[in-house]
């Protein structure tokens, strides 16, 4: 399996801490030498080993603020081939 290279470019928050010391952030993280992305994800203390999470592009971000904020979205979405 190819190394997976990643690079913290800016810390923007840590949400929570376990008990172990690792911490839940929200940070713009370089994968692989491309352009930073969103990224939320629990480090460990030192930052060399790191949880399942998520990345999230500027248009992600967005969406998700608006969620956030009770806003009403426009998807493409077809809601009734989920349910």
């Amino acid at each position: 399996m190819a190394e997976l290279k990643f690079e913290i470019t800016k810390h923007l928050g840590i949400l929570s801490e376990n008990a172990r010391g690792w911490t839940k952030e929200f940070n713009m993280v370089s994968w692989n030498d491309r352009e930073p992305k969103y990224d939320l994800r629990e480090w460990s203390p030192d930052h060399t080993r790191m949880g399942k999470g998520i990345t999230l592009t500027e248009e992600d971000i967005a969406t998700l603020k608006a969620i956030l904020n009770g806003e009403e979205i426009e998807d493409d979405i077809n809601e009734d081939d989920i349910l």
